[in-house]
């Protein structure tokens, strides 16, 4: 299989666009599509940012960022993925949609593409059952924020091909990624171990054994995690976790998946985390206190 040259990814939010830099920053030509324009400026506006962190942190030459920007196209037309090598979903964690993407990516997508999905627990299988190619067809998981986090996730379905794998092994090892191998079973490896601890740290919550501050405090001193387990699922986005919770309740058929009825609770009330301002914690700045006029 020819060398990935261009890399698509659809999804704007802080996965596809930290995906789409690294393509950038290791040389592809990259297209980030969104169906709306203002996460696509957003996304943008992202992207510039964390490529001038990387300059002042001396990780990334001015030009090699000016460069990386350079070849980073946004768009909302799907027609234009036409002539891309390889293609990365990273949008809502949903199995039906997800598919309704496959399929139209494998209407438009070059013969040669392979279509690869940034799911972090949904059936690749499936997946590649909705589309003419599902030899080409692959699970990519990166971690969050791509651009700093070193592990990628692969994962291959029932029919995907040894030529798409060494292709997508071969571009997570160019973007300087540790490559893990799962079988293609709910949740993989990461959130398979993952997604039950912070759904029992949520039981813990829902249960008034501990505070949330002493919840993420304890596994942050008493397991050496850089984060707690709450902290954590305000940051991944606590609709995403819940996703996630209901793959492997359902794929798995046990009980011990169940979701919390706490974490249902805060995605119901729209309260997911760090993108909204509020999850398990409030990340909204209050208005500081107006100070009293002095008074002769």
């Amino acid at each position: 299989m020819a060398e990935t040259k261009s890399l698509a990814v659809v999804g704007s939010g802080q996965m596809g666009s930290g995906i789409a830099q690294l393509g950038a920053m290791h040389g592809l030509h990259v297209w980030l599509l969104d169906t709306d324009p203002a996460a696509l400026s957003r996304a943008s506006k992202a992207i510039s940012s964390s490529l001038q962190r990387f300059v002042s942190k001396g990780q990334l030459s001015q030009v090699a960022g000016t460069d990386a920007l350079r070849r980073l196209q946004c768009t909302s037309n799907l027609e234009e993925l036409r002539t891309a090598d390889f293609i990365i979903e990273a949008i809502v964690e949903s199995e039906d949609v997800k598919k309704k993407l496959f399929i139209e990516l494998d209407k438009i997508a070059k013969s040669s593409a392979i279509l690869a999905s940034n799911t972090s627990s949904i059936s690749i299988t499936r997946l590649a059952s909705a589309t003419s190619r599902p030899r080409q067809v692959i699970g990519m998981h990166f971690m969050n924020p791509p651009p700093i986090m070193k592990l990628v996730e692969i994962v291959r379905g029932a029919d995907t091909s040894d030529e798409t794998f060494h292709a997508t092994k071969g571009l997570a090892e160019r973007f300087g990624k540790t490559v893990i191998c799962s079988q293609d079973y709910s949740g993989f490896i990461v959130n398979r171990i993952l997604m039950p601890m912070i759904n029992e740290a949520f039981f813990t919550l829902y249960t008034g054994v501990a505070t949330k501050e002493d919840i993420d405090t304890g596994m942050k001193l008493g397991t050496n995690h850089p984060m707690g387990p709450l902290e954590l699922a305000d940051f991944i986005g606590l609709d995403v976790c819940l996703s996630i919770m209901k793959v492997l309740h359902t794929g798995l058929g046990d009980s011990k998946y169940a979701p919390c009825p706490q974490l249902v609770q805060y995605v119901d009330a729209g309260r997911v985390g760090r993108k909204c301002g509020i999850g398990v914690y409030d990340y909204r700045k209050l208005p500081e206190p107006t100070k009293p006029s002095a008074r002769l």
